[in-house]
């Protein structure tokens, strides 16, 4: 009876087992990044003419952490290729995130709180290397990335250069519906404390890395960590950011504190980015950076990405996010404003990739001219990227 009993209790456990690996990890995507029911977002013919015309590009999508095959369209989450192809989207950063504090919250997170990205990593079925090892997340995302870049080389070019950022947008004068995929890094512990590692992701593939994410590393302070606002770089930090610098790899200061954000703006010269944000002003709650430094990045020729998301955006209907828009080109110039929409990024939006036409309808509604969405909607994100990336 004994033996039975064990044979039953190992079939039940490794039923459960095989749950969580085959269901867990959609699950919790679904409920991480759900878009809100709506009836189909009206789009007129002028709106539709216009969006077909324009060279889209986002700052943000945290899509690779989900460990989906982005060459399928999914029911799950809000980016994927085929969504993006819908959504005429020719260039899009595909942010690694690779540690998530429980409990995570925009006040105050302590650096040392469980993981929640050590337990998706094991529901997913990563590979052994990347459980414990914050270096291995990046590069395990991006080795994903490449696998759908091998899989579907008409859906997807990764971008490292200037010269294949020109290779995008030409095969897309043609006709091709080729979309960009940039790698990005959300927050330098992914450097796992060693400056060695910054070659091994620069040579993955990433151009682009924010110092910081919900909590404070080593390369310092946090908008949402335990050090507070007044904290900045770390010494270790002020070593990376040159380094970084002298590789030509792009600067986010998405959910770095302020002082260090005024500390990198201080020691750099290169023009930096706040890739998925919202304007203070406008919508006054803890993630937004205020105005005077936001118009300080932006006059050092840098790029803000507005966010899709209600805690940016204080609206996320396409007109809630056009408000935004319009009150960043207000206050920071019609150049200096992108898309950073933060998909896939654990946020609640109102439509997803596919339906970004909506967006281009609703700044035509506020009276933006034609020229002004054309920058904001990519335009501006092209110019950035022609001489923020390496030559090629």
């Amino acid at each position: 009876m004994l033996s039975v009993a064990i044979r039953i209790v190992a079939f039940l456990a490794v039923v459960g087992l095989f749950g969580v690996v085959a269901l867990g990890p959609g699950i919790v995507e679904k409920a991480e990044n759900p878009v809100t029911a709506h009836a189909p977002w009206p789009i007129s013919p002028e709106a539709a003419a216009l969006h077909k015309r324009l060279v889209i590009g986002d700052l943000h999508a945290d899509s690779l952490l989900w460990d989906r095959d982005l060459t399928q369209r999914s029911d799950r989450g809000q980016v994927d290729l085929p969504r993006l192809i819908d959504g005429n989207v020719a260039l899009q950063v595909f942010t690694t995130v690779t540690k998530s504090p429980s409990g995570l919250n925009y006040d105050r997170n302590a650096a040392g709180a469980r993981d929640d990205i050590t337990l998706l990593y094991l529901a997913q079925l990563r590979p052994l290397r990347s459980w414990l090892n914050l270096t291995e997340r990046a590069l395990e995302q991006a080795r994903q990335l490449a696998i759908a870049e091998a899989k579907a080389p008409g859906m997807l070019k990764i971008v490292r250069s200037r010269a294949d950022l020109g290779a995008v947008l030409a095969r897309r004068a043609k006709g091709e519906t080729v979309v960009g995929g940039i790698l990005g890094i959300e927050g330098g512990h992914a450097l796992s404390g060693d400056l060695a590692n910054l070659d091994r992701l620069y040579d993955a593939g990433f151009r682009l890395i924010g110092l910081t994410h919900f909590f404070d590393n080593e390369l310092g302070a946090s908008l949402h960590g335990e050090a507070g606002g007044n904290a900045g770089l770390t010494d270790f930090g002020r070593l990376a950011v040159t380094e970084i610098e002298k590789r030509q790899i792009i600067i986010d200061l998405a959910h770095a504190s302020p002082q260090m954000a005024r500390e990198v703006l201080a020691m750099t010269t290169a023009p930096l980015v706040v890739s998925h944000t919202g304007i203070w002003s406008q919508c006054q709650t803890v993630r937004n950076f205020p105005d005077d430094l936001m118009r300080a990045i932006a006059e050092r020729g840098g790029l803000i990405g507005i966010g899709f998301w209600k805690e940016v955006t204080c609206d996320d209907t396409p007109a809630g996010v056009a408000a935004s828009i319009a009150a960043a080109v207000a206050l920071l110039g019609e150049d200096r404003v992108a898309l950073g929409s933060d998909f896939d990024g654990a946020v609640r939006t109102s439509f997803d990739a596919s339906e970004l036409a909506a967006l281009t309808q609703a700044l035509m509604d506020r009276g933006l001219s034609e020229a002004v969405i054309a920058k904001v909607m990519g335009g501006n994100m092209v110019r950035f990227l022609e001489t923020a990336l390496p030559e090629g």
